[in-house]
């Protein structure tokens, strides 16, 4: 066992010992600041039906004996949530970075995991590595995401991040929605996206993954653990993700300004409000993006 400085004992697990000095520097992105690029790189994988979808994604099985713990010692959330339903998590970098956000299904003994396309293959190869000897095989399950905020069909899950979020199910049909606006639903909520909001660069909290479901501080050690625990038990979030009122234009990666002092990103918009990520000190009455106003909400 050892301690974290934090009131929190955790015991090295496996990807701790071996996995974490062999990824610590692939898990350092390259410079990719969350702006216009990486909002528009996500908007291409999307389906082409304007803004109001989400990025595609890929579902993954994960399955064998030693499936739970080798999660459990992963992702920031606990994985023995998954007899309730589904499990919103991140992984992360040693230092504490987001690399992918998912969901994990219980499917029999196995787990699905479904998470956005353009991650999914770093996402299954960082999975590999730290997979060592472990029982675990990870491949395809042949199956698509259905999600939808209306009745939810027969074998469907309720969305952990918000209910407004809807549902979610797995099963061999094409993937498709309800035709829910998720654009504007995100931002009422204040619900980040991969490749958007979610960049190298996002670290959980400020993000939002305690009110979100996707963290959990008493499950024990996980890659990236300590950071995430030190800004919670440590700290006051001086940064993050919050909503917008905004009148005017400007594109998302837009550098939000007060007094003329960089305050900020904006980011998803849908209609007068919108995502921003913003230093909390600065962000105080009017604020300029471009050719729009803001206020915080």
């Amino acid at each position: 066992m050892r301690q974290l400085g934090l009131g929190v004992e955790c015991r090295d697990h496996q990807a701790d010992r071996c996995g974490q000095r062999q990824l610590l520097s692939s898990s350092r992105a390259p410079c990719s600041s969350p702006g216009a690029l990486l909002y528009h790189e996500a908007r291409k994988t999307r389906n082409h039906h304007g803004t109001k979808t989400m990025t595609t994604r890929r579902i993954l099985r994960l399955s064998g004996p030693e499936t739970q713990d080798f999660l459990q010692g992963l992702i920031s959330n606990d994985i023995r949530k998954l007899d309730q339903g589904l499990v919103y998590a991140a992984l992360l970098t040693p230092q504490g970075k987001f690399i992918a956000d998912f969901f994990l299904a219980r499917q029999g003994e196995d787990v699905l995991l479904d998470v956005a396309e353009p991650l999914a293959d770093d996402l299954q190869r960082r999975l590999t590595m730290y997979k060592l000897r472990a029982k675990v095989t990870i491949e395809p399950a042949g199956l698509n995401l259905q999600r939808g905020t209306g009745p939810a069909p027969d074998g469907a899950l309720t969305d952990p991040r918000d209910p407004a979020m809807g549902w979610r199910a797995y099963t061999p049909a094409p993937e498709a929605d309800d035709g829910s606006d998720w654009d504007a639903i995100r931002v009422a909520h204040c619900i980040p996206e991969t490749g958007i909001e979610l960049t190298p660069e996002t670290y959980i909290l400020e993000a939002g993954f305690e009110r979100l479901n996707g963290v959990d501080f008493r499950k024990g050690c996980y890659v990236g653990q300590e950071v995430t625990a030190r800004m919670k038990h440590k700290t006051e979030l001086r940064k993050g993700l919050t909503r917008v009122a905004i009148e005017g234009e400007a594109p998302a990666g837009t550098e939000i300004t007060a007094d003329g002092k960089p305050v900020g990103m904006l980011f998803t918009r849908a209609g007068a409000e919108a995502i921003a990520y913003l230093r909390f000190d600065r962000a105080q009455g009017t604020m300029q993006a471009g050719g729009a106003t803001l206020r915080r909400l």
